[in-house]
């Protein structure tokens, strides 16, 4: 019998890659959650300015399933799973829930805007810790990071008063 070496799934560190699932596996929580919660808060806006609102929250959803794309896929790469199963992520969520039913928009907007804050500040946790484990997850968590600020910015436009 012959005997062959099985190649290892990738050529990561397996210490890296538990670094970068750490780190990276709330990212992909979150970004589910803000997922889910914008289409949520996108077929319940109610106001004025309705479609600016319910098309800018169609957009942020978009944007949330790309990056936890993003970060799930990252972290796979490297040879570990994610999960990212609705009940996981119910479960690990850090955001609070969003008011059911019909929101007015200025309502619906901070809601999002502090899930947004939630999302934030996790992917600023793994853009730090990521820094001594993995430069090329780090800038994973620096593009996301980047959009979101982005997105937070085009929703606090919306219930500024300055």
């Amino acid at each position: 019998m012959s005997t062959t070496s099985v190649t290892s799934l990738t050529s990561s560190n397996p210490d890296v890659a538990s670094g970068v699932a750490q780190f990276l596996s709330p990212v992909v929580v979150e970004m589910t959650a803000l997922a889910v919660n914008g289409k949520q808060a996108h077929w319940h806006v109610r106001g004025a300015n309705f479609i600016g609102v319910h098309e800018l929250l169609d957009a942020i959803v978009g944007r949330a399933i790309e990056w936890a794309d993003l970060a799930a896929e990252r972290v796979v790469a490297l040879g570990l799973p994610v999960d990212a199963r609705i009940q996981t992520v119910a479960s690990a969520t850090r955001s609070e829930p969003l008011t059911p039913g019909f929101q007015r928009s200025e309502n619906a907007i901070v809601e999002i805007i502090r899930q947004m804050d939630t999302a934030i500040a996790t992917v600023n946790t793994a853009i730090a810790e990521l820094a001594e484990i993995d430069a090329s997850s780090q800038d994973v968590a620096i593009e996301i990071g980047r959009g979101l600020e982005k997105d937070r910015w085009f929703l606090f436009a919306h219930v500024s008063e300055s």
